[in-house]
């Protein structure tokens, strides 16, 4: 016989807030865990590149690597301007890939939660209109809603506000269909099929379409961001 499903979704403890009761749950402590796991490592990274050698070790080399590779990604794809959110493109991109991996570990991917992913969504929107607002102007900015005829403007701001969603739901399908998948596998699959086997289905599921999701994320960030700026 198979085990019980378990999604992971689960509350650890209630707390009564402006008269309403919310939960921390799962993805609470999973998201604690990926940012204390960033922490340290970016720690143990500060004081590698404090003390650079001319011959680099693995941890100075790989965060070179890091760097240099995500560098070249943000300024192909935005031009002049790269240099001012080269360290917001690589922050997202580090977070959300460890994020959307950490069913490795055995955690549940806080991506899996819509919580989430809307939040992130919502810090690229207001990126967004800023360089909107900024580089035309607040008439401009109207202007640009008209185009090319007035008769579209109603569908142009549904669309400036549709940008937020397309990106927290194509993140959080994703990864959400992932952990269903296992957790159905683990769930309702006697206990001797799920040795060995599901190594093949985190390879898929967790590290290729979370390296895969966190790619298409910070791409269309980059691609929205710049074309407000080009504009």
């Amino acid at each position: 016989m198979g085990n019980e499903v378990d999604f992971m979704i689960k509350g650890y403890y209630k707390l009564t807030l402006f008269g309403n009761e919310v939960y921390v749950t799962t993805t609470h402590v999973c998201t604690l865990i990926v940012v204390l796991l960033l922490l340290v490592v970016g720690s143990i990274v500060n004081r590698k590149m404090k003390k650079a050698k001319d011959i680099p070790d693995t941890v100075q080399n790989v965060a070179e690597m890091y760097v240099e590779m995500l560098d070249n990604i943000v300024a192909e794809n935005m031009g002049k301007t790269w240099l001012k959110y080269a360290n917001y493109i690589l922050t997202i991109f580090l977070f959300i890939l460890i994020c959307n991996i950490s069913g490795v570990l055995g955690l549940r991917p806080p991506t899996a939660d819509y919580g989430l992913t809307l939040t992130l969504a919502l810090i690229t929107f207001v990126v967004i209109q800023f360089n909107a607002f900024k580089h035309m102007g607040v008439l401009g900015y109207a202007k640009s809603l008209t185009q090319p005829i007035p008769i579209l403007f109603p569908i142009n701001i549904i669309s400036e506000f549709a940008t937020p969603l397309s990106l927290s739901l194509r993140l959080f399908g994703n990864i959400m269909s992932g952990t269903v998948m296992m957790g159905l596998y683990y769930g309702l699959l006697p206990k001797l099929i799920t040795i060995g086997i599901p190594v093949f289905l985190h390879v898929y599921l967790d590290l290729f379409a979370g390296a895969i999701q966190t790619y298409v994320f910070c791409m269309l960030s980059m691609v929205f961001i710049q074309d407000k700026i080009s504009e």
